[in-house]
């Protein structure tokens, strides 16, 4: 029996709401597994947290998330709680900083039953990958503002592209491996205008010279914000600095059908982070109706993750279950929150993913 701690931050607005029943589900998980345990560990930290104290991710909560065998964290953030600058309070970008966790994990799933505005477009199942400590995030909270204009500073490195491209096709060789993909990496840049990812198509072309036995291929990112449309099953893996990944990422939940679908984590040579894509909704925070799949379906992600970490199948035999739990619920369309355009409540859509394991 392999014993694993799980850190957990609630978060706020409706983190606390969707994380707590995702944990029970991993603990109805783990109470019927016969080769790992899984125990949690809430730590504090968030704008609500900050508000309280001054402090939005305190030491001793990195040190103790450090330390765990992986991070579950809940949406972070308030709009009116900002730091003096003005910005908003985002632990967990503080997070990727503190712990490296430079590959930014967004898989876009189209299954029989998501309310995809595509329709049904086939099989659609890619990841995007996108490098979370670098790129136009560089400056966070540091960039230049003057009265008559305001910079921020894009920076790559060679270090942190060099792991990101071989995390890439490491995950292409996974997922070709495990009949999920074809075993191709697509580089998406701006090389034809910036001369930094031109730099960078030349670090990914010099990775896939070491993986002939997978492809690669390139497109540039306006490209691809139209082909994500147009032919989403013709991508397997898709790697991309962190502004285009961000914005990218998000075109793919929408695919989806709504960021109440799109699970995501931030994963670094020793850590990962564990998350939902979207926010934390305080307009209907309390009220017990926010969408809990997109945070169930980022501990299914979880799941595969420490399976490979820790060498033990029967966590990716579970994470399995708990993704096709989802999915399973979603096509029955019995039991769907408002964002989806049903009437359950956050509860009872746990409940029915509970009952669908």
């Amino acid at each position: 029996m392999t014993e694993l701690k799980i850190a957990v931050f609630d978060g706020d607005g409706i983190g606390p709401e969707i994380m707590a029943p995702t944990v029970a589900l991993l603990r109805k998980l783990s109470a019927r597994a016969s080769e790992y345990s899984l125990t949690f560990e809430t730590l504090a930290a968030g704008a609500g947290h900050y508000a309280k104290t001054g402090d939005a991710l305190p030491k001793a909560s990195v040190a103790a998330a450090r330390a765990a065998d992986a991070i579950l964290l809940s949406a972070m953030g308030l709009p009116d709680v900002r730091y003096a600058d003005g910005t908003e309070i985002t632990p967990q970008i503080d997070l990727r900083f503190e712990m490296d966790l430079y590959a930014g994990v967004r898989p876009v799933r189209i299954a029989p039953g998501y309310p995809s505005p595509l329709g049904a477009p086939g099989d659609v199942d890619f990841v995007l990958i996108r490098e979370s400590t670098e790129g136009l995030f560089h400056t966070k909270g540091k960039g230049t503002v003057t009265e008559d204009y305001a910079t921020e500073t894009l920076k790559l490195t060679r270090a942190t592209s060099e792991k990101l491209c071989r995390f890439a096709f490491a995950l292409a060789r996974q997922r070709r491996d495990s009949g999920r993909g074809p075993g191709r990496v697509t580089c998406v840049d701006k090389a034809n205008v910036f001369r930094a990812f031109a730099w960078f198509r030349e670090i990914f072309d010099a990775e896939a010279a070491h993986h002939p036995d997978l492809g690669a291929d390139h497109a540039y990112v306006d490209a691809m914000a139209l082909w994500m449309v147009q032919k989403p099953a013709a991508f397997d893996v898709l790697v991309t600095e962190n502004m285009f990944g961000d914005i990218l990422s998000d075109l793919g939940a929408g695919l989806m059908g709504g960021l109440g679908l799109a699970p995501s984590a931030d994963i670094g040579d020793a850590n990962a982070v564990f998350q939902p894509c979207h926010g934390t909704a305080p307009d209907i925070a309390g009220k017990g109706i926010a969408n809990p799949m997109a945070m169930i379906l980022s501990a299914a992600m979880m799941l595969d993750w420490l399976a490979v970490e820790r060498d033990l199948p029967a966590l990716a035999a579970d994470g399995t279950r708990l993704r096709e739990a989802v999915e399973r619920v979603l096509q029955s369309k019995e039991v769907l929150t408002g964002d989806l355009g049903g009437s359950a409540t956050t509860q009872q859509v746990a409940e029915a993913v509970g009952a669908a394991l």
